[in-house]
């Protein structure tokens, strides 16, 4: 069964690629807790196949791009990108989509937190075996707001206007 509105995200930790070294973050792969991250925050979080891949590279994260500061306007603290890939592919993905400072780029390299949610999903037939589905959702303080999960291949709900139009 995968997560729902009104439900606490599960524990776990994800992995971002930290380009410039700061008080708690040391330069290259840093790993952190996800209830940490989310506490007393509001975090649009969207997930995705794979880094790379052409609807993530074409639609998905240039569109959180684009709308991050009506997002913010409208209350969201953080964005971030999940994606079952290592952070160092994270990281340079965010650099060549220029999300970088933006969206987090959080790397899932074990589909863990994919897991945990119940919104892993099994690409094998395409060789990338498990992956996270495509969704989005509206976090506020670790508890899930909004969940728009995404059917068949298809990019019709989880992106940024879809989740801009839900905040009101």
């Amino acid at each position: 069964m995968s997560i729902q509105i009104g439900d606490k995200l599960p524990a776990g930790s994800l992995s971002e690629f930290i380009e410039v070294a700061s008080e708690g973050c040391s330069l290259g792969p840093n790993t952190f807790e996800v209830a940490a991250l989310t506490a007393g925050k509001t975090v649009a979080i969207f997930g995705l196949p794979g880094a790379y891949t052409p609807t993530c590279s074409a639609q998905h994260v240039p569109g959180y791009v684009q709308h991050a500061e009506a997002l913010k306007a409208k209350g969201v603290d953080e964005i971030w990108c999940v994606s079952v890939n290592d952070a160092f592919v994270m990281g340079a993905w965010g650099r060549d989509q220029k999300a970088t400072g933006t969206v987090r780029m959080m790397a899932d390299g074990n589909a863990a937190f994919s897991k945990a949610l119940g919104l892993d999903a099994d690409f094998s037939k395409f060789g990338m075996g498990t992956r996270s589905q495509r969704y989005s959702m509206l976090v506020v303080d670790g508890v899930v707001k909004q969940l728009n999960v995404e059917q068949g291949g298809q990019f019709a709900v989880s992106n940024a206007e879809t989740l801009l139009a839900q905040l009101g």
